[in-house]
């Protein structure tokens, strides 16, 4: 071993044992350690102030004179120290606030010892001992805290040899890159490298002791002195703007996160500091509406309010902007256990106050659910609950037709017969000239609904909300996508020419919500998806937001479109039905349907026939019920033919 390597090591080691020393010590130990250091500093002060005033050969016979002073003046100094809270400040921790903090406190403490010793006639201490004093006193508190800042600092950034520092690039040099800063400082593996900024104002200039350079002299930058990853400290940004960075982005070959969206840290959910991976939001760089509370609290606000499948992507995201709404009651209905015992659990935790109720059932159980919806006198229901993956329902056809179709008819029935207001049904984009038992099955969900809603015998309004693929819900390709990029495997997909409309959770939810206060009975609403994405782009972008390059670090193979699946989507059948709300993101369209007369023994026989598992016999009636649908695959075989009722 070199004698540099073994002089590194010496350093690692003492440093080491300076870490381990005083993180040993408790928070009174290191108050205590920390008032008799200001102590020591305090006589200093005054002693440099008495020589200043006196000479420096009577310093120790006027310290003596004057020992009542020091004595009332040190307790005075050390009283506001704790009172202002200096003690308990962590150092490596502290941003520049810690000066102001010191500055405040010996500021009260010189005005409360110039007012005590003005009482004196006449006075014993001259008012140059106090002014030169306090300036000392500031000077030294300061400098000592600046010392074990800096002290700790050097202490983190030793490194045995071949130890790894991740550089890190800020984008962003405002209050949030300010704030993320401070935090790295505690960070062992991050080593800040400098900021960038795309305001002029900001350029070339330092903040926090760091230059703040302009994105075209990223490359540069790098090239120079080299890092390792870019951190997005701009969540105020969204839409074009943001999408535009990404991109510039891309071409470094280095990882980017991001810093959470402005409406996150508002709300108090995470800190500016809480580092991310980028989602698909952010590559999507959609734009959020603001909701409407009226349309919001219109069927909620001191409502029963039920949702099934409450434990899946949407239903749970439907309860937790429920409970936001202040229902009189929510309840959440759900076939899995655990995935209602989770949903229970978050309710309890995240809305102390909600009345809520854990319901454990299928709505192909009509009496089950009868007797949920009479017990606690149910207003409005968000029907949820769904098989919705398009292989796996293709695969179990009947599973398929009994829950989606059969559920729903059950569902919308048991409301009807027991008085609610509201049932609103969660549909898809895949209902539309579907290709596949999923979306076909959705398609005459919709019918079911928009049959029922032309009876006059009844007092229950039905409406449903059809839109595409949700991020985040179970099933999406972009957590697929993310954990095949982390554990270095290829990105699979079905199709280079693939495309999808995609939402977030949180944003379908609330304008489900919002659409369903809009219904007047039998509207078919569509949200607005915005663009359709290409997804071998998105999982190209994916790749290189991840410092990687598509098919060098990470390939992308293409396995073929799986049974049913579609290689685009659409939200309407007739592209000319759909017509504006009072919403800028939700459409209305009135599509053909059946009447219940004509509508209600075809699906006596299509449940007849999924009882009998005759798999043939439904799909024919299907074909039937919704002319548009195509079957592929084994089922493109089966011949439409006429019904016989």
């Amino acid at each position: 071993m070199s004698t540099k390597s073994r002089s590194l090591l010496s350093i690692e080691a003492t440093a080491a044992t300076l870490e381990k020393l005083i993180n040993a010590l408790s928070n009174n130990q290191k108050y205590t350690i920390l008032t008799f250091v200001d102590v020591s500093l305090f006589l200093t002060s005054i002693s440099a102030a008495i020589s200043f005033e006196w000479g420096f050969g009577l310093m120790p016979m006027e310290m003596w004179h004057q020992s009542e002073f020091v004595i009332l003046e040190i307790a005075i100094k050390i009283g506001l120290f704790w009172a202002f809270g200096i003690y308990q400040q962590i150092l490596r921790h502290t941003g520049g606030e810690f000066i102001f903090t010191i500055a405040k406190a010996v500021a009260v403490s010189y005005l409360a010892i110039a007012l005590i010793f003005n009482w004196i006639t006449p006075p014993v201490i001259p008012a140059s001992v106090l002014i030169n004093d306090g300036m000392l006193t500031l000077i030294l508190v300061i400098a000592s805290r600046l010392s074990v800042r800096l002290t700790l600092g050097k202490m983190r950034d030793v490194n045995y040899p071949g130890k790894e520092t991740c550089g890190v690039v800020i984008y962003g040099a405002g209050s949030a890159g300010c704030i993320l800063a401070q935090a790295l400082a505690g960070e062992n593996d991050k080593k800040l490298i400098g900021f960038v900024d795309d305001n002029p104002y900001l350029q070339g200039r330092n903040v926090q002791g760091t230059r703040v350079s302009a994105p075209a002299e990223l490359l540069k930058l790098k090239a120079t002195i080299g890092f390792d990853e870019v951190l997005l400290a701009m969540p105020s940004i969204e839409g074009q703007r943001k999408r535009d960075i990404l991109e510039k982005l891309q071409v470094l070959g280095v990882p980017v996160k991001t810093v959470p969206g402005i409406t996150e840290i508002l709300s108090g959910h995470v800190s500016v500091n809480k580092v991310r991976e980028l989602d698909i939001e952010d590559l999507l760089g959609r734009k959020a509406i603001a909701a409407r509370p009226e349309l919001l609290q219109h069927d909620i606000t001191d409502r029963v309010v039920l949702v099934t499948g409450g434990g899946g992507s949407i239903g749970s995201e439907l309860c937790r902007q429920i409970a936001k709404q202040q229902p009189k009651m929510l309840i959440v209905y759900e076939l899995h256990e655990f995935a209602l015992y989770q949903m229970d659990m978050e309710l309890g935790e995240n809305y102390p106050h909600l009345t809520k109720v854990a319901c454990l059932g299928s709505v192909t159980d009509a009496q089950a659910f009868t007797r949920v919806l009479t017990k606690y006198g149910v207003e409005t229901i968000y029907h949820a609950a769904a098989y919705k993956h398009v292989p796996i329902v293709e695969a179990n056809p009947i599973s398929g037709m009994t829950n989606n179709i059969g559920g729903t008819l059950n569902a919308a029935q048991c409301a009807i017969a027991c008085g609610v207001n509201k049932f609103v049904l969660i549909s898809t984009d895949k209902a539309v000239r579907p290709t596949n038992i999923m979306g076909a099955t959705k398609r005459v969900a919709e019918l079911v609904l928009q049959g029922l809603a032309d009876i006059t015998s009844h007092n229950t309004c039905f409406t449903m909300v059809r839109f595409g693929n949700v991020l985040g819900s179970s099933g999406s390709v972009v957590p697929r996508f993310r954990e095949q990029i982390i554990s270095g495997k290829s990105i699979t997909l079905t199709h280079t020419d693939i495309t999808r409309y995609f939402m977030t959770i949180p944003e379908a939810a609330t304008l489900v919500i919002q659409a369903g206060a809009m219904a007047n009975g039998g509207e078919v609403f569509l949200l607005d998806m915005g663009e359709p994405v290409k997804i071998y782009d998105l999982a190209a972008q994916m790749i290189r937001l991840h410092g990687m390059e598509p098919h060098k670090d990470v390939k992308i193979e293409v396995t073929g479109l799986r049974p049913g699946e579609k290689i685009y989507e659409e939200l309407l059948i007739d592209c000319d039905a759909a017509l504006p709300t009072g919403h800028p993101k939700i459409f209305c369209a009135r599509e053909a349907k059946l009447c219940w007369k004509d509508l209600a023994p075809q699906l006596t026989k299509l449940l007849e026939a999924a009882a009998e598992c005759e798999v043939t016999e439904c799909v024919s009636t299907l074909h039937h019920l919704v002319p548009e649908y195509q079957p592929m695959g084994q089922y493109a075989k089966v011949k439409y033919k006429a019904l016989v009722v």
